[in-house]
């Protein structure tokens, strides 16, 4: 499902809260999704807003096109009080899975994911992503005795932060799927001459 309706089930807390309230109607008229803002005391203050397209992929220009549409909004609406540099970037290949949606696309990779609150007296759980519905990520753990398959079924509303592991695996998919992006675009431009893109993991 890349539904661009869809919701997150990841939520941020204090200023970064604030910002994504103001943000993410702005990102879904531009036809992104939001997926995360961190606030962090980088260069004094920074505003880092990762968002993509619904099928996942996020060009510089996408980025540039973010970066103009939102900073008037939050000029606007003001939600940190500080004077901040903002930063628009898309997921990277170690992204946060933030939707259900993103489970399913990342099924068969290793994930990290913590827990707000304990499910058997643990909060901590590294496998590999198997699936995912609309209330339950499931993941198979490493931990099994023998050939055993144990598998966690995690409620989405209980996890507090989930991300890929950067493996030799994930890299060779994430470049495969940007090269079919790219390729895709290309025809895009051959049928619209006016068009101009590049797919890739960006910051602006």
């Amino acid at each position: 499902m890349t539904d661009g309706s869809e919701a997150r089930f990841y939520r941020e807390k204090g200023v970064a809260a604030r910002v994504a309230q103001v943000v993410e109607p702005v990102l879904e008229d531009l036809g992104f999704r939001l997926v995360r803002v961190k606030v962090s005391a980088q260069n004094g203050t920074t505003v880092q807003i990762m968002a993509e397209r619904p099928d996942g992929t996020m060009t510089v220009e996408d980025c540039e096109a973010v970066s103009r549409a939102v900073s008037p909004v939050l000029d606007l609406e003001d939600p940190v009080a500080q004077a901040y540099h903002l930063e628009v970037s898309s997921p990277g290949i170690d992204r946060p899975l933030v939707r259900a949606s993103d489970f399913r696309r990342w099924a068969g990779y290793e994930a990290k994911i913590e827990l707000g609150v304990p499910l058997e007296g643990r909060k901590r759980f590294r496998g590999i992503v198997r699936d995912a519905d609309e209330t339950t990520a499931t993941v198979e753990l490493p931990d099994a005795p023998g050939d055993e398959e144990v598998v966690a079924r995690l409620a989405l509303d209980d996890i507090a932060e989930a991300r890929l592991v950067l493996t030799d695996d994930l890299i060779r998919e994430s470049l495969r799927r940007g090269k079919a992006a790219e390729e895709a675009a290309a025809g895009d431009e051959e049928a619209d001459p006016t068009a101009d893109g590049r797919a890739g993991q960006n910051t602006v």
